[in-house]
């Protein structure tokens, strides 16, 4: 507790210097050029197949900007009612349906969480007693960061929310409960249950009821929708071999498990309907109510858990600290307060951005694998309003990320006395070549985790190949690379690859096999870390 005493003195003291005013240029026009120009130069450097961009300020939306198509190549233009996964932005909405059902009287954020959900269990007894409903959207868990995301991704996938629920009760932790921040999804899951279980309702009736109907957020989709009755629906892409590869969806989007921690779709207006209602704190429903009440306001805005500030935030922004509210991240940015969220979802980015002393913000949303691309935009139109005498460009924060990378590769190669599989990227660099089965009879069967469930490693035409049962995707050949074994999945990109370890079980028991990330800094969601297979059986017939 010692540590959030001191954020909130950093906090109410930086609170005092933090800047008003407003995002105009010096003569007090609004710079549309400029970011007219921000949006075409990170087009034109990242070669992006589509975006949608919004401003409001005062109140007002004061510019969009659209480029690019749903699907590159359809000819089929971006607009402001165009679909995109929001992702991780879904957040903020989910702890808002909690806020409300807190001003109703339906719950309390220190219910325990057992009370809403009386099978709810986490690996350890006193957690599931002490674990409140404001628990489950600070990241406080004591989880490492993912854990148990590889139940909700790669998509599409055949968990269910029973599963996932019930797998928190075998993700060991890392760290002690409440002990520090560790960004987690599935805990959110279990938020939107607790709020179906509270409200009477699934989450997606509750989710439109409570937030989509009240502000006019017409178009967005939460649950089982079909495409044909969608409109204009942008699809995620991700590269291969240097284009843009479409992934859309079939004509029924399913009412996907993760859907309270990134399962909503909404267009650009829609969006930004979502901003005017934080920036405007006396935001009513359509039937004149007060939205939210200035209590549910403070809580979402208050910096629950501090998060680590790194030294991008420092050096670009003059942060002083950083954390984790309801749904939001809190910082400081040139002396004046920010609330944002991104949102990264299967070749889909996304974020919003409020600067509510400047009564200003904006939202950003990408189909493509655009993480850098959002990075540097972000930090463009923020600088607009926090600092536009730096004249920050997207040619100074794409140049000031390429040499992190190079410094990155540098450290890197700095390291060549460490093992092989201790260096990032070096399976890469190591030849691979398909593993035989003869090679690994020892090891061939079916293997299963108390969490993930069931994968074979049986053997193929081609060698040897790794099959998770509920997850297909998660599907792929078993390589050599050096003197370990790995698998590259078939339709996930190089980041996703993942080394094999197999062992003998203790005593006469049966084989084990755990996994881990052949690339350090895969995205956090390939928590194979997590997984602890145990051998349940040889391989079907058919496999041989």
């Amino acid at each position: 507790m010692a540590g959030r005493a001191v954020l909130f003195a950093v906090v109410a003291t930086a609170a005092i210097f933090f800047a008003s005013g407003k995002a105009l240029a010096r003569d007090g026009t609004w710079p549309a050029a400029a970011v007219t120009e921000a949006v075409d130069e990170v087009v034109a450097r990242y070669g992006l197949p589509g975006i949608a961009v919004g401003i409001v300020v005062d109140g007002e939306v004061r510019q969009v900007e659209l480029r690019g198509e749903t699907v590159a190549g359809s000819g089929s233009a971006i607009g402001r009612d165009t679909l995109f996964k929001v992702a991780s932005n879904t957040k903020a909405m989910t702890a808002a349906l909690l806020a409300r059902q807190v001003d109703a009287g339906l719950l309390a954020w220190d219910d325990p969480v057992v009370k809403h959900l009386p099978g709810f269990r986490m690996h350890e007894d006193w957690v599931t007693r002490e674990m409140q409903v404001r628990d489950l959207l600070i990241h406080n868990s004591g989880l490492g960061p993912g854990a148990g995301d590889l139940m909700l991704w790669p998509e599409p996938n055949s968990f269910t929310r029973e599963d996932v629920i019930a797998g928190l009760a075998h993700l060991k932790p890392r760290w002690s409960f409440r002990s520090r921040y560790a960004y987690d999804n599935t805990l959110y899951i279990v938020a939107g249950e607790v709020a179906a279980a509270a409200g009477g309702a699934p989450f997606d009736v509750l989710l439109r009821r409570e937030v989509f109907e009240p502000l006019r957020m017409d178009g967005c989709r939460i649950g089982e929708w079909r495409i044909d009755g969608a409109g204009s629906v942008a699809a995620p892409h991700g590269r291969r071999d240097g284009a843009w590869v479409a992934r859309p969806d079939g004509e029924v989007v399913a009412d996907m498990p993760m859907a309270a921690a990134g399962g909503v779709r909404c267009g650009l207006d829609d969006m930004l309907r979502w901003v005017r209602a934080w920036l405007d704190p006396g935001a009513r429903d359509d039937a004149g109510r007060p939205w939210l009440s200035a209590g549910q306001r403070e809580a979402a805005w208050t910096p629950h858990m501090p998060m680590p500030l790194g030294r991008r935030m420092r050096d670009w922004n003059r942060s002083h600290y950083y954390a984790y509210g309801h749904g939001w991240r809190l910082n400081d940015i040139d002396g004046t307060a920010k609330v944002a969220h991104t949102g990264t979802l299967s070749g889909m980015y996304s974020a919003v951005t409020l600067l509510p002393e400047l009564d200003a913000g904006f939202v950003i949303l990408f189909n493509a694998d655009a993480g850098e691309a959002r990075t540097v935009l972000e930090q463009v139109l923020a600088k607009h309003f926090t600092a536009p005498e730096a004249g920050r460009t997207v040619a100074f924060y794409a140049d000031a990320l390429a040499a992190e990378r190079a410094g990155a590769r540098a450290s890197a190669t700095a390291g060549a006395s460490l093992p092989d599989d201790a260096r990032p990227g070096i399976a890469a660099a190591v030849s691979r070549t398909a593993a035989s089965a003869d090679s690994l009879s020892p090891w061939l069967g079916r293997y299963r985790d108390p969490w993930f469930g069931e994968i074979s490693v049986c053997a193929s035409e081609d060698g040897v190949r790794f099959e998770a049962l509920k997850s297909p995707r998660l599907a792929g050949p078993l390589l050599r690379a050096g003197d370990r074994l790995l698998v590259d999945f078939d339709t996930l990109g190089a980041d996703a690859d993942a080394w094999l370890d197999f062992a003998s079980g203790p005593g006469d028991g049966p084989p084990r096999l755990t996994m881990s990330k052949v690339d350090p800094e895969a995205d956090f969601s390939y928590d194979y870390e997590d997984l602890a297979f145990q051998r349940l059986g040889g391989c079907p017939t058919s496999s041989m």
